[in-house]
């Protein structure tokens, strides 16, 4: 068989061959054949000579083609994707929000920083002959992002938490909005454009204090846990309000701006809410009963996408072509979008990757190349920017505190509100940009208006901590020094529930000392609120069945993070906890459970951390504790807290004359390790130190590979 099998691949081989030889000769005489037809081409008609037999030069240039359109298009994204996810990604690691990065990164593409000091660059990068597709492309990145930014708004928590959220939002948006129309009066002269009139740069500039970014706030909230809270549920809540009624505002102000006369803009505002009736009372409705037909990915078609994808681009049609611009009605279809979180979760998954990857980070470019700091080379205009950034901010901070407090906040929850509501982000560069098109804002304005919406979604994280160190938590469990506060850190949904049960049945709960804390952590910070709530639910489940079968109670903290294992010492620091509990995972080119992120726990984390071996865990009934010396005394005093209904062996590789403190532990039996057997599955659990465990492994220790299930336990530095 074998020598059939060789005798017919060499026939094929040779079949190949042969076949690739006739074509060759055919295709030859052909083309050679067709040259007797370049006689009958006219000299001027264009690439007559492409395939001649002529003796110019090969000329490299002329085969790559680097401006035509598409070329410069395609190099364009991909620039400014890499550029984007790096700055992106280095603001994370300092604890911002990645939306900072990608503001920074469309300023430094711009004639800011290689436009100043690399002429050359920009002009080949981003010649002025493509700035028009660049900017079709990333208005149609923004009205996706739009219409997903109204489907994230859930109108029945608006409805539930109405009252207060709708107060503090209104106040968050009139002070600063009043102090903005005042402020213009001192800037119109200097900072107008041509033929520009006063009352539509005077609303401008109040909105432009007023606005709140709902999304970079929502992912702030999520980033700190915050979302279970009543603090970050109000926070989410009065950021969604200020959205809606920002947009709003911004939809009267842009009518009035390109209406030449008041009739004029009567009008368009009539027309307006027509449509947006037509929205609430027609289209709704309608989508309602999709929506309740199509609950799960697999009856969701492409005819089923395409529908709401119509209904959104004829939404941002109807609004460009009534004069409020389309962003508003993309915004508007996704808020009629129905409370099905299924669908809208489906929904939003189709569509946010290629919106805020692939097309948002163009917009960013998009407003940096706008954005000229060279046009503020005076001081007079850097004190402009900074009056303007503090007027921004003591409204914002001002309104929202203020509101708080009068509603019943503590000073400190209505100080963190003001510093979430100061965020501005992303939505007000939409705004300053529809400012700049409508010719409302002009260059130098437009560029303090910009960064003054870096400086306050930079200034977010910093004014939280500030205010967290005059106003620290109360510990209520400082007076009780025998609680054991105990952080569970997990991935998996099993791994949550696997980690939860030990610590259950391990220590001893007689006494009610056990506090336990479950920690998951979603490696991306820019997942929507809704997939948000979805994961933690999933993530928590077996940790809450753990909990109900064993009948005792366990804190919940979910949050986003972009570095997870600095995220989980964090929190082991911020919490002051006394044992951290992480299950295993091997680094991706090692083989060593305790190195890579479990090293990184054990040098960092501030207090003992256990790492899990799970092998099958079940109950520990029979324990056995393996130590070098007497030098781990620390570890037997933690074994003093174990449940005193399980059996505790303690081995000593190396026998010691130091006494040890654990003796006293009724349970503990201390026995020669070289007297078991190779068999250690007599054992439930066995529990080492990380130095005694690499230590027994390179010794070819047998539980090493055993079926006990394996703990081992740092001391916190």
């Amino acid at each position: 068989m074998k020598g059939i099998g060789n005798s017919s691949g060499k026939f094929s081989a040779f079949f190949n061959l042969a076949m690739i030889t006739v074509v060759a000769i055919v295709l030859w005489f052909i083309l050679d054949a067709g040259k007797m037809l370049e006689s009958a081409i006219p000299d001027h008609l264009p690439g007559g000579n492409a395939l001649s037999g002529s003796n110019e030069m090969f000329n490299l240039i002329d085969v790559i083609n680097l401006h035509h359109p598409l070329s410069v298009l395609i190099l364009q994204i991909l620039v400014i994707i890499l550029a984007s996810r790096l700055l992106g990604w280095i603001m994370s690691l300092i604890g911002q929000p990645t939306v900072i990065g990608e503001i920074m990164a469309g300023i430094m593409l711009g004639p800011s920083l290689l436009g100043l000091y690399f002429p050359e660059a920009t002009l080949f990068l981003f010649p002025e002959a493509s700035l028009g597709n660049l900017q079709f492309l990333s208005q149609i990145g923004l009205i996706l992002f739009m219409f997903i930014i109204g489907m994230e708004l859930d109108i029945g928590v608006l409805k539930q938490r109405a009252g207060a959220a709708v107060f503090i939002s209104n106040a968050s948006i009139v002070l600063p909005f009043v102090m903005g129309v005042g402020l213009s009066y001192f800037l119109f002269e200097r900072f107008s454009t041509t033929g520009g009139r006063y009352v539509p740069f005077a609303l401008f500039m109040g909105i432009a204090m007023s606005i709140t970014a709902f999304p970079v706030l929502a992912r702030i909230v999520q980033e700190r846990g915050m979302t279970r809270t009543s603090l970050g549920m109000t926070a989410i809540t009065c950021a969604a309000v200020n959205d809606i009624t920002a947009w709003g505002i911004l939809a009267l102000v842009v009518a009035i701006a390109n209406a030449s006369a008041i009739s004029g803009a009567l009008l368009t505002i009539f027309l307006s809410l027509v449509y947006v009736l037509i929205m609430l009372l027609i289209v709704r409705p309608l989508l309602s009963k999709v929506a309740m037909k199509y609950t799960v990915r697999e009856t969701i078609s492409k005819m089923v996408v395409a529908i709401v994808l119509s209904i959104m681009l004829v939404s941002s049609y109807v609004t460009e072509v009534i004069g409020i611009h389309a962003l508003f009605g993309a915004f508007m279809a996704g808020v009629i979008i129905p409370d099905n979180v299924r669908f809208k979760q489906i929904m939003a998954e189709k569509l946010e990757d290629v919106s805020l990857v692939l097309l948002l980070p163009l917009f960013f470019v998009y407003t940096g190349l706008r954005t000229e700091i060279g046009l503020l080379n005076e001081p007079g205009l850097w004190l402009t920017a900074l009056l303007v950034v503090a007027v921004g901010v003591t409204g914002k901070f001002a309104g929202t505190a203020l509101a708080s407090r009068i509603t019943g906040y503590s000073w400190k929850d209505s100080l963190l509100l003001g510093a979430l509501m100061n965020t501005r982000g992303l939505i007000e560069l939409i705004a300053l940009n529809i400012g700049y098109d409508i010719g409302v804002l002009s260059p130098e304005i437009f560029t303090i208006l910009v960064l003054m919406a870096l400086v306050t979604t930079f200034m977010t994280g910093p004014a939280m901590a500030l205010i967290n160190y005059f106003y620290p938590l109360a510990d209520a469990d400082s007076a009780g020094k025998s609680v054991l506060r105990v952080l569970i850190a997990f991935g998996p949904p099993e791994a949550g529930g696997r980690l939860s049960s030990l610590v259950a049945s391990l220590f001893n709960r007689s006494l009610n000392n056990l506090k336990i804390t479950a920690l998951h952590l979603t490696p991306n910070t820019e997942i929507s609120i809704k997939n948000a709530k979805l994961f933690e639910e999933e993530a928590f489940g077996k940790v809450n069945e753990v909990a109900a079968e064993n009948g005792i109670e366990v804190k919940a903290i979910y949050r986003t993070a972009e570095n997870v294992s600095q995220e989980i010492v964090k929190t082991a620091r911020r919490g002051k906890f006394d044992l951290l509990i992480v299950g295993s995972s091997r680094p991706l080119l090692s083989q060593d459970e305790t190195g890579g992120k479990a090293r990184y726990f054990f040098e960092n984390a501030r207090c003992n951390v256990g790492l899990f071996i799970d092998k099958g865990f079940v109950k520990p009934e029979k324990v056995l504790i393996i130590t070098e010396s007497g030098s781990e005394a620390w570890l037997y005093e933690l074994a003093a807290r174990l449940n005193p209904l399980c059996t505790i062996e303690s081995a000593c590789i190396v026998p010691s004359a130091v006494p040890v403190k654990g003796r006293e532990i009724k349970a503990l039996r201390e026995i020669a390790l070289h007297d078991i057997t190779d068999d250690f599955s007599a054992y439930d659990l066995i529990v080492s130190t990380p130095d005694c465990y690499r230590d027994q492994r390179d010794a070819g220790a047998a539980w090493i590979d055993g079926k006990a299930s394996v703990l081992l336990l740092g001391r916190k530095h």
